[in-house]
């Protein structure tokens, strides 16, 4: 009984977390605030659909190539440097997509943002730096939970902001992005230690730790996938079938919010400390692709609301043990640089998700995208497996 009180005591936050914690909620405040706008502030340059579609791509394309690199970057002068100069680009793409006078110009302001956005990961990075293997899942949870808070709060301010022109909202989130630089700057500590750095500057990377890697990518590639194109279409599904309107949903999803929040500080660890991070990966994959099936066949409430439930607890489990797998699966002086990788490739897979839904919500059937991505998570169910026995 005693050890088993011990296991499951919570141990102390390292010190620095709480500022690197700080750090991300401020990002993704100026996240949240730009995207749910950009759509129509690009309409206003004449952007097509299609136009607009390459807009949101544009920056996930220049995280694919960005994040990777300054995650490496990381490993080899600190995790502070690069935080600073990834907050320092945001600030700039921001207020060159609010100073935009042409099309080209918002998508160049979009690209520089997209190339500085490697923040998350490095500060993921970071938190790996001060936590043990066993308190990774619990700390990456718990950062987890600033993408809640920001997706809250961000959109909210952006409404506001709104208020006072076109333009007005993504001089906030520069605003916020640059208040956040000077912050961190003075309040955020580097976790990287000296030696650390000095051998990710001197050592090579092995091709079996690249092998590894790739299968998990994959494996995050199709959850992100199946999960963005559940909340790309289910705006559309709530009203063909449940009659909701756009308050009703967005209160959905401030509750789907609340929940993922929860799970990520409250559940992640006891279920880790229970399975270990490979099987609480493998248990919210299962989570998720029960919750896509029973949505695709929900037509009552009480379905609905199990689909939801299932979908929530699952995507909290998957995404902070996934990102712990990862960081696990490299030498630690690539542990920034895989990060980063990982979250490019999800950057590309949250464009990917909502193309696919809606083509196959609008050709094929209402219940086809959660069909379909129930299997996928079936997919990277089979293929983190696969990975943790090669």
């Amino acid at each position: 009984m005693a050890k088993d009180r011990a296991r499951t005591e919570r141990a102390p936050l390292p010190q620095g977390f709480f500022s690197i914690w700080i750090t991300v909620a401020l990002d993704l405040v100026g996240f949240g605030i730009v995207v749910p706008i950009l759509g129509r502030y690009a309409e206003r340059f004449g952007a097509s659909g299609l136009q607009v579609g390459l807009l949101f791509a544009s920056f996930s394309l220049a995280q694919l190539v960005f994040a990777p690199l300054l995650g490496r970057l990381s490993d080899r002068i600190g995790r502070k440097p690069v935080i600073l100069i990834s907050l320092l680009g945001t600030a700039v793409g921001s207020f060159v997509t609010g100073a935009a006078g042409a099309l080209w110009v918002l998508f160049l302001g979009r690209i520089l943002d997209g190339a500085s956005g490697a923040s998350v990961a490095v500060a993921q990075g970071a938190v790996t730096d001060v936590a043990s293997p066993q308190e990774r899942p619990r700390l990456l949870g718990l950062l987890g939970a600033a993408f809640g808070v920001g997706f809250v709060v961000g959109p909210a301010l952006g409404g506001l902001a709104a208020l006072g022109g076109e333009h007005v909202p993504f001089y906030v989130a520069g605003t916020v992005a640059l208040v956040n630089a000077l912050v961190a700057l003075v309040r955020l500590p580097e976790t990287r230690p000296v030696e650390a750095r000095v051998a990710a500057r001197t050592q090579r990377e092995s091709d079996s730790g690249r092998v590894r890697l790739w299968g998990l990518a994959v494996a995050g590639f199709t959850a992100i996938v199946a999960f963005s194109g559940f909340e790309s279409t289910f705006s559309l599904l709530a009203g063909d079938r449940f009659d909701l309107t756009e308050a009703g949903v967005a209160a959905v999803f401030v509750g789907v919010g609340l929940v993922l929040v929860g799970v990520q500080t409250s559940l992640v660890r006891p279920v880790n400390s229970r399975w270990g991070t490979e099987r609480s990966v493998q248990a919210g994959l299962v989570l998720n692709t029960a919750g896509l099936v029973v949505l695709a066949l929900a037509e009552q409430w009480p379905l609905l609301i199990v689909a939801l439930g299932l979908l929530t607890i699952g995507q909290g489990l998957v995404t902070p043990n996934l990102s712990a797998l990862v960081s696990g699966r490299v030498p630690d002086h690539r542990r920034g640089e895989a990060l980063g990788f990982q979250q490019g490739v999800n950057a590309v897979g949250r464009v990917a998700g909502p193309a696919l839904a809606g083509v196959l919500y609008d050709h094929v059937s209402l219940g086809a995208p959660y069909l379909v991505g129930g299997a996928l998570c079936g997919v990277a169910l089979l293929v983190v497996g696969g990975a943790s026995h090669s």
